[in-house]
């Protein structure tokens, strides 16, 4: 019996073995390379999008979740780490590819290398690749850059905003890219804060309206889908709205500083336009580096997972903002564990982690074993970002095409922006008299001038996230008209054209200017950089306002990201445009200083008179500004189009039958054929 029981124990130990082996051999192989042959539910594009998410959250291991939770920059990625590790996302960030002449081409075939390292993965998942594409597609040489958002606000025209997001998305996709970090919602309460030109309005009614852009860069939302993230085609991308939540509210506007208010309030201010975003679908939302109530909007999980993921049933995912995790504490990543800890248990899903994705994945991976960072936390978070991928056709369509190269910069995005400049002016002065104007200027006259900073600066009209991150200066770094090249295109052949950029008055009385247009205001800057507790008009630009409108009847443009100190130059001109940040198309601005098209736009801010005053916004007790929330003098055209189009051309028709019926006349009496 014993004899029997041994051979019956090894046979058993036998079979044992064989299974051990059988089952590490299966776990090997769904470690390796899935076989072809093997059916993939979420490879099918015939199942429910729910189906494919969760078969291939089955067959993902936690590193590799843990993976579809990052985004490195474009610097950062490798082809072993993207072989390997199947990471999530991939960006270009504000700095990442500033160089002058790079083709669209060029950046097609780059992120396709990207992704099809990604493809050569286990399981084959797809980056999403994202911009920063807050006024165009602003990083890339030749692209149509729109007015900054502070300029949109003043139109007050959502369709113009929708048209102006699905040029975005053309241009964005022209390379090849399908995610955009925008619309901004931010509410900006106090323009001494840098980022205040990438808010709409103070005004949360305003800022409500504008997100219809989101409309433009995804498409709209099909009904019975509201409510749900949507990008309706190949010449779409997912969209961004930042940055969650009360950015635009911090303490004297210092930008990632604290927002003091009350729950009330932070809903009534800073929320509705994440409302509007959520029911039109957008994809995403990133999380603000600031604080509310003392507490960091990365570490805020009452904020971010009970109202907005719980409350609002947001189902996009939530993103960090850049290193969002390594400014949780102070100073910079100095307790990261923690950061990581607090920053995924909040509820953010996708972390932007542009040079250390190896230390996040070991800390989650550490914080996991531990159970203080949970499975159904990274499940949540994982699922999100799948849903969105698959939502975009990334699993059916992976690659980038060449199909919308030529929409890069062309003409009709140029039309549309040159349209949305026209719009977005505001004419707060014009004349020193009453009932007598001083613009539209005449486009005939003997000699003009054209002086100050900003008058012939492409970079300096841009401002701030354009070609790079804090803008640049000049007019050799991308492709657009200058205010100076708007006035020369629209002038008469015979007006004499002098430009100067500060110009000595007895120069300016020697040389009999009829009339001078001077253009000043702030230099690039973004973010941080962009905080000013003075917001006075850096010289030159005071000593160019003095100088000219002394000597000569002058217009004043503000080029501009906010209101700035101008009550004390204010008498001295004869009229006073904010041109806020028009972008690459200045012929918008000359197509309405000479009347072509009249002033229409209404300040979404509130033009103050003293910085002391700030903040000061439209409804508060002690209201005193210079120019109100939505002042704005308007003006016909000068020779309107509907005139020169139909009425101009029926007039010149009749002159040019009266002048042939006179010929005739004349000639006949010349040969003698015609007898009185």
């Amino acid at each position: 019996m014993k004899r029997i029981n041994s051979s019956v124990l090894l046979v058993g130990l036998a079979c044992l073995c064989c299974w051990a082996a059988m089952t590490e051999a299966r776990l090997s192989r769904q470690h390796r390379k899935l076989e072809d042959n093997e059916y993939m539910a979420y490879k099918d594009p015939r199942q429910p999008i729910e189906t494919r998410i969760n078969d291939l959250m089955d067959r993902m291991t936690l590193d590799e979740k843990v993976a579809q939770m990052a985004q490195l920059d474009r610097g950062s990625v490798t082809e072993e780490l993207m072989k390997e590790h199947n990471i999530g996302s991939v960006l270009n960030g504000g700095e990442s590819l500033p160089r002058v002449g790079l083709t669209a081409y060029e950046d097609i075939d780059m992120i396709n290398k990207f992704q099809n390292w990604s493809l050569q993965s286990r399981l084959a998942i797809p980056i999403i690749y994202g911009i920063d594409a807050v006024h165009g597609h602003n990083n890339v040489y030749k692209a149509t850059l729109f007015p900054h958002n502070v300029g949109l606000g003043v139109t007050r025209d959502p369709d113009l905003i929708k048209r102006i997001g699905a040029a975005t998305a053309a241009e964005v996709k022209a390379t090849g890219i399908q995610y955009a970090f925008s619309p901004c919602v931010a509410v900006c309460r106090d323009p001494r804060w840098g980022r205040c030109y990438e808010s709409f309005s103070e005004d949360p009614s305003i800022v409500r309206q504008m997100t219809e852009i989101i409309a433009g860069l995804q498409g709209e939302v099909p009904a019975g889908q509201k409510g749900h993230p949507y990008v309706g085609g190949k010449e779409k991308v997912a969209g961004c709205a930042k940055h969650y939540v009360g950015d635009g509210g911090t303490i004297k506007g210092i930008n990632e500083n604290n927002t003091a208010i009350d729950r009330n309030e932070l809903l009534k201010i800073h929320m509705p336009g994440y409302l509007d975003s959520i029911d039109k679908g957008v994809c995403s939302i990133m999380v603000s580096y600031s604080s509310l109530n003392g507490v960091k909007m990365h570490a805020n999980h009452d904020l971010v997972t009970n109202y907005l993921k719980d409350t609002l049933k947001f189902k996009g995912f939530v993103i960090s903002d850049w290193q969002g995790l390594d400014k949780i504490t102070y100073p910079f990543h100095s307790n990261y564990t923690y950061s990581v800890l607090a920053g995924v248990t909040a509820g953010i899903d996708m972390f932007i982690l542009p040079f250390n994705y190896t230390e996040f994945h070991d800390t989650v991976l550490d914080l996991h074993f531990k159970n203080l960072i949970s499975d159904s936390r990274i499940d949540d978070a994982v699922y999100r970002i799948l849903r969105i991928k698959f939502i975009m056709g990334l699993f059916d369509n992976p690659m980038a095409d060449y199909t919308f190269v030529d929409r890069l910069g062309c003409q009709a995005h140029r039309d549309l922006a040159r349209e949305a400049v026209r719009k977005s002016l505001v004419l707060l002065k014009n004349g020193k008299k009453p009932n007598t104007p001083f613009l539209p200027l005449p486009k005939k006259a003997n000699r003009i001038l054209v002086a100050g900073t900003h008058a012939n600066n492409l970079g300096y009209q841009c401002g701030g996230w354009s070609i790079t991150w804090q803008g640049v200066s000049g007019n050799n770094n991308t492709v657009g008209t200058t205010i100076l090249g708007g006035v020369i295109a629209t002038v008469y052949a015979t007006t004499e054209v002098v430009h100067s950029l500060n110009p000595d008055p007895d120069f300016i009385k020697a040389s009999n200017i009829d009339y001078a247009i001077v253009a000043v205001g702030e230099p690039p800057y973004a973010e941080t950089k962009g905080d000013n507790l003075n917001l006075t008009i850096p010289e030159p630009g005071p000593s160019i306002i003095s100088n000219v409108c002394s000597v000569v009847q002058c217009v004043v443009i503000v080029v501009s990201g906010r209101p700035l100190v101008i009550e004390p130059y204010l008498p001295m001109m004869d009229a006073l445009v904010a041109a806020w940040l028009p972008g690459t198309e200045g012929q918008g601005v000359a197509d309405v200083l000479f009347g072509d098209y009249g002033f229409t736009g209404k300040l979404a801010r509130t033009w103050f008179k003293r910085v002391d005053q700030l903040p000061m916004n439209v409804g508060d007790k002690n209201y005193d500004p210079l120019f109100p929330f939505g002042f704005g003098i308007t003006t016909e055209p000068h020779m309107s189009y509907l005139k020169s189009a139909s009425v101009g051309r029926k007039l010149r028709t009749r002159k040019l039958v009266l002048l042939c019926k006179m010929v005739l006349l004349i000639t006949l009496q010349i040969c003698g054929c015609f007898r009185t």
